[in-house]
């Protein structure tokens, strides 16, 4: 935080906000009832909580209403027309997800600080988390929890909102066409990040075109005197730099672009540059791995700079900046372990391939690789072309669990590459066939879609 620090709150509201917020009808209680929090899972609630009952593909979360309020404040509902008998205020609104989506916007209304809007195909979090490590050394900054990044996510960190922050930043999360609309609406951003256009959620884009499109309406609601940040590294938004109506800025380790990265070199695993833009020119140290997340965290000193803070104070975060993603793990006289589990993409795969590759040890450099969702009727051939890359890597094996994974190791196998591939049946079989080769100087890359619960291997490995 910055020089400091104050305690979290939260606005303060009611049942009447919740009315105002939604244009709801209260069915029964006082609409003077203070709301603590809104949750979306009544085994999650607490006392004071707002229950927002959301209709699933699966599940209707109106069933739950009764159990919720035991503990919870209040309700709201879609299937309760008439009045209704009990001492806690129901709240009837046309459609609960959209009536959550309203009640983030109402508290967004009232938070006058800087709000930076997060989105990409790749790199979201921990752009967000780089940036918001970078602010804080300044400012009193909130940013997104968790994963809270989607039309359902973005409205619950939006109520959750610290009235005390000087600066928020959010991560704007989007799977299919229009989303994005919802999400600038509700966040209304002052400063956009797009981070990088690749081919995840493909499956419901068809095109990158499509996928920038989209990203790129994070702009529609952003306040008039807004400023778009874009990847220059990323050549589908490095084209669009002067067509996007708004003030823009670029930022990579091109010379062309506005806010750039010189000098880069490693120093004991981790990056080191010069932050330069214009006359200003400030050293770095990056605690994080892989080269993409130089532009990562250029983006953040960019925004700093924007805003005219301190941006020696700024930087010094970056070196002790932790992150949720690709975690360094050493484990003394055994090996090491770089844990990119929590998601998977092509891009995001090639660039974890990088930061394997670019680790000095003088053990064997093993890829353990799954299967990578959402990405539509080519995704044999998205498979393929990342074993056609792993081809071009120094690495000594491939590892390959999961069915889409096999096309992976066929693009190793048809690049005629020394690299041993083998694949198994499951996470199990990974972690005892790692655990029986690998040696001290060893490292091990282990990444897939979160579905493929690769994080077993990891834990199995550590235990």
């Amino acid at each position: 935080l910055g020089d400091v620090y104050k305690r979290q709150v939260m606005y303060r509201l009611t049942i009447k906000d919740i009315l105002e917020a939604t244009g709801g009808v209260l069915l029964c209680g006082d609409e003077n009832t203070e709301i603590k929090d809104v949750c979306i899972n009544s085994k999650e609630i607490k006392p004071g909580d707002l229950f927002v009952p959301i209709i699933g593909e699966r599940v209707d979360a109106h069933r739950f209403i009764e159990s919720a309020l035991h503990t919870g404040a209040a309700t709201l509902t879609s299937q309760h027309t008439d009045i209704v008998v009990s001492e806690k205020p129901f709240v009837y609104v046309s459609d609960t997800e959209k009536a959550l989506q309203d009640i983030g916007a109402y508290v967004r209304r009232k938070f006058k600080k800087p709000v930076i809007g997060v989105t990409g195909s790749v790199g979201k979090t921990t752009t967000r988390q780089m940036i918001a490590t970078v602010l804080s050394g300044c400012l009193n900054v909130y940013q997104t929890e968790g994963n809270l990044n989607s039309q359902i996510g973005v409205p619950l960190t939006l109520r959750r909102i610290d009235e005390n922050a000087e600066a928020a930043v959010l991560e704007m999360g989007i799977s299919e066409p229009g989303q994005m609309e919802i999400l600038s609406d509700m966040v209304k951003p002052d400063i956009c990040v797009v981070t990088m256009i690749g081919v995840a959620h493909i499956e419901f884009m068809k095109t990158r075109e499509n996928i920038r499109k989209e990203k790129l309406s994070i702009i529609n609601h952003m306040s008039p005197d807004g400023v778009l940040f874009l990847n220059g590294d990323d050549a589908l938004l490095a084209e669009v730099k002067g067509d996007t109506g708004v003030r823009t800025f670029t930022y990579g380790t091109g010379a062309d672009c506005d806010y750039r990265a010189e000098n880069l070199h490693m120093e004991d695993y981790q990056y080191v540059y010069d932050f330069v833009h214009g006359d200003t020119r400030v050293h770095v140290r990056l605690n994080a791995l892989g080269k993409h997340n130089v532009g990562n965290s250029l983006v953040g000193l960019a925004i700093a700079d924007y805003m005219g803070l301190d941006l020696e104070k700024a930087a010094a975060g970056l070196s002790e900046f932790k992150g949720l993603r690709q975690k360094l793990i050493r484990v003394p006289g055994k090996y090491t372990i770089i844990d990119d589990t929590y998601n998977a993409s092509p891009d995001s795969m090639k660039a974890s391939l990088d930061v394997l590759e670019d680790l000095e040890t003088t053990g064997k450099k093993i890829a353990v690789l799954g299967d990578m969702f959402e990405l539509g009727e080519n995704a044999e051939q998205y498979h393929y072309e990342v074993g056609k890359y792993v081809a071009t890597k120094k690495i000594d094996e491939l590892v390959v669990v999961g069915d889409l994974a096999q096309h992976i190791m066929q693009g190793v196998k048809d690049s005629n590459s020394d690299i041993n591939c083998y694949s198994f049946k499951d996470n199990g079989e990974v972690a005892l066939y790692l655990l029986s080769v690998m040696q001290p100087e060893d490292i091990v890359l282990i990444k897939g879609s979160n579905g493929m619960h690769l994080d077993e291997v990891v834990n199995n490995m550590l235990g």
